[in-house]
């Protein structure tokens, strides 16, 4: 029965194995989803409140409880976190920086707004939960950042590995 097992087990160990092969792409994929879609989510908001500048100052002095700024202050750094992290968030650059970044904005946002409805909190909190998963798992493989990284850590090629000396007898 132990070699039963044992074999069911290898047989399992095979099949995982080959399965994530397979959906490392889309894997991939659903990364870049995620980050767009939150920084769609975001992006929008901040253009909002640019667009109705009274608006967001009369929210922000009245309705938004943000800890420890005050009212126009907290006004400008939320609309400028707004319109330009979630740029960088799409992209995939600095993407650990800019999450982390984002889920404490996402966590104010939420504690600071004393009439948030269970809806209204639910989608903070998958939006957290989204910036949690991008902070651990990274941008993925189809973003600016992991472009710029394979460029910048690709190995010299033989020219440019050479010595000055060796260069200058050639």
């Amino acid at each position: 029965m132990t070699n039963h097992i044992k074999h069911w087990m290898m047989q399992w160990n095979r099949f995982d194995q080959r399965l994530s092969h397979w959906l490392h792409l889309p894997q991939q994929a659903l990364l870049l989803l995620l980050r767009l879609m939150l920084a769609w989510v975001f992006f929008k908001s901040g253009l909002l409140k640019w667009q109705s500048w009274d608006s967001t100052l009369e929210l922000f002095a009245y309705e938004y409880a943000v800890p420890l700024l005050p009212p126009t202050l907290a006004a400008c750094l939320g609309t400028a976190a707004e319109l330009i992290l979630p740029p960088l968030l799409a992209l995939g650059i600095l993407l650990r920086p800019v999450t982390l970044a984002l889920f404490v904005f996402n966590a104010v946002a939420m504690l600071s707004y004393p009439d948030i409805s269970p809806a209204g909190s639910k989608d903070h909190q998958l939006w957290g939960l989204g910036f949690i998963v991008l902070f651990f798992l990274g941008a993925g493989r189809f973003s600016l950042g992991h472009l710029m990284m394979q460029r910048h850590t690709q190995p010299h090629t033989q020219a440019h590995a050479q010595p000055i000396s060796a260069k200058a007898t050639s």
